[in-house]
């Protein structure tokens, strides 16, 4: 979504978070939804033994909060990776809102999204924890990525191990086993601060092996 569009609105409110601040937490009340101006977001659950997973990584235009629609009550936490500037909507506006652009634009977020989640139930029932992480590193270096000849994507966002485990449903450790073994098939590479450098073709090409 156009964040200048929704700004604009007198229902908005613009709000600036450090880094590592929450957003807001899992069982709050909180009848908002929220467009990123800028800066980088994740969400994070805990199952009932307590263990973290990272549900999104939420960049510039990117809408989170939606479930808020049906329910009040908060099922996750959100946390600005960096210092991060949001558009706050309230769902009532959201609801009631009139201008065709705006809820068009919505609705196809919400089908987006809604891809989105489908295609990553179908990865973890059907891939090792290894293809996860490489479908995972696509998906993030198509969203996120500067794109780079011939076929590279280049995520400048820095984005930890443990975020990575966190997403893909293993630990640490095997994240940091997986990475190596990619960087030395060159399907990535480090580069200059955190940066990461994704072979796109290659990794598509290892997720859809057999």
């Amino acid at each position: 979504m156009h964040t200048a569009a929704l700004a604009g609105q007198a229902s908005a409110t613009r709000l600036t978070f450090p880094k590592n601040s929450h957003i807001y937490n899992c069982g709050e009340e909180d009848s908002h939804l929220y467009v990123v101006e800028s800066g980088q977001v994740k969400t994070v659950t805990h199952s009932r033994e307590g263990k973290r997973c990272v549900l999104s990584i939420y960049g510039q235009n990117d809408v989170f909060g939606e479930l808020c629609l049906l329910s009040g009550a908060r099922a996750e936490t959100a946390t600005a990776m960096r210092r991060t500037t949001l558009i706050r909507i309230p769902t009532i506006w959201v609801t009631g809102c009139q201008d065709h652009g705006i809820r068009e634009a919505f609705m196809t977020h919400l089908t987006a999204r809604l891809s989105e989640q489908q295609q990553t139930i179908a990865n973890l029932v059907t891939m090792d924890s290894e293809k996860r992480l490489a479908a995972l590193l696509l998906t993030l270096g198509r969203k996120f990525g500067e794109r780079r000849p011939p076929e590279t994507l280049v995520i400048k966002e820095r984005i930890t191990q443990d975020e990575l485990s966190g997403m893909v449903g293993t630990t640490r450790s095997r994240i940091g086993y997986f990475l190596k073994r990619f960087t030395d098939a060159g399907l990535v590479q480090r580069g200059s601060g955190a940066h990461l450098w994704v072979d796109e073709r290659g990794l598509a090409e290892y997720v859809e092996s057999e």
